[in-house]
């Protein structure tokens, strides 16, 4: 049973601008499966046919001219001198829709992408399936259990996978894979050891020292790993916010798993139970939240959202602001099921700082089933339909 995307009118109404549309993100979080769900008709060839990849390399030209158009090119990050072929095809025809490209890894893909398809490209970041996806489709467990879960559709399919054993087969396919796709990485063991330490560490400002020195490798080492993982659409580095006045504001980006199920896995928590009764409950319920606003924006085409996180040298904070108009639509995240008006303090600071009209609207994040005012332009939501903007 398809579970509808948010991301599927942006997808068409790229397709009617465009003639390029690359839909990237992390492996399994469903690009082929939106492609051919609203596309059945297009022509369809993936480069993850060694065969088809060799030959979309090698000869290129020949490559493109056996295709029919439109056409879907799936994981093309295996062919990523085809861009070049691809510009000279759409400046000749010079018509919307014709090529749909599907990639997993950003970083070279994004290379080639600017510099050939400038201007003919519209780009979407798919991300696993939202809370309020599965909820729209009648999928959704309790927001608990989605956690514990995580967003990758093979779980919610009808023959889903127990996520004990999908898990463990996505991360050796990643390690194994993808990341010596990338760059070289000398040891598996330790580039695993670090994948758990990167994990525990969600939801926290990053500290490339304190990495180094659990996992026993070098900081440029880690540096170049956490490229990794931004690259395969695992991690994001969540900025602070700060304006010229702000020179007392913290610097150091925060560190957010893209998926609450792989953190929670990495982590050795395999439920809600595991998870409330350990103490990363309330950095992964951060990293819900997280997860669940950013997906909400990408979906609605702000390919870079205005999304960061507020703090003071001396711990005044807010866990997220999106700046719009030159005012803030704030969030706090908060485990609680039953919040009070001690959950307010972050946005009082706010205010303080940049003044009492800076804040347009207020979010508390919590574990409630229904949502309430909880303070002056203040509402207490639980995450799933996010209607923020």
């Amino acid at each position: 049973m398809w579970i509808k995307r948010d991301a599927e009118e942006l997808i068409k109404a790229l397709g009617s601008q465009f003639p390029v549309v690359f839909v990237t993100g992390a492996r399994q979080v469903g690009k082929t499966s939106i492609l051919t769900h609203l596309f059945p008709d297009f022509f369809y060839v993936t480069m993850d046919d060694p065969a088809m990849a060799f030959s979309a390399e090698n000869a290129p030209q020949d490559f493109i001219e056996s295709l029919s158009y439109p056409a879907i090119i799936d994981e093309a990050q295996y062919a990523p001198d085809l861009f070049r072929h691809i510009k000279l095809v759409v400046d000749k025809t010079k018509r919307n829709g014709q090529f749909f490209i599907t990639g997993s890894q950003s970083f070279p893909l994004m290379q080639n992408l600017s510099e050939s398809l400038a201007g003919r490209c519209g780009i979407i970041n798919l991300q696993p399936l939202s809370a309020h996806e599965l909820a729209a489709g009648g999928r959704l467990p309790a927001v608990e259990e989605y956690i514990s879960i995580g967003g990758f559709p093979a779980l919610y399919a009808g023959n889903a996978t127990d996520r004990q054993h999908w898990y463990p087969s996505y991360i050796a396919t990643y390690l194994e894979r993808d990341v010596r796709n990338i760059l070289n990485v000398g040891s598996l063991r330790d580039f695993n050891r670090f994948l758990r330490a990167a994990a525990a560490r969600t939801a926290q400002t990053l500290s490339l020292s304190d990495l180094s020195r659990d996992v026993g490798v070098s900081p440029n080492t880690i540096k170049s790993w956490i490229s990794v993982l931004q690259a395969s659409h695992i991690i994001h580095l969540l900025e602070p916010y700060y304006r010229s006045i702000g020179k007392r504001l913290v610097k150091s980006p925060k560190i957010y798993f893209l998926d609450t199920g792989l953190a929670a896995y990495l982590m050795g928590l395999f439920s809600w139970q595991e998870i409330a009764a350990s103490p990363m409950a309330g950095a992964i319920w951060e990293t819900y939240v997280f997860t669940q606003i950013h997906r909400r924006l990408l979906a609605h085409g702000i390919s870079n959202p205005p999304l960061f996180y507020w703090r003071t040298k001396d711990g005044k904070e807010v866990d997220f602001v999106i700046e719009k108009g030159g005012r803030f639509i704030a969030l706090e995240a908060k485990l609680t099921g039953s919040p009070g008006t001690e959950t307010l303090k972050g946005f009082d600071y706010l205010k303080e700082y940049y003044g009492q009209d800076s804040v347009l609207k207020g979010y508390v994040v919590c574990r409630i089933k229904k949502d309430f005012a909880i303070g002056k332009g203040i509402r207490a939501i639980n995450g799933v339909q996010l209607d923020i903007i």
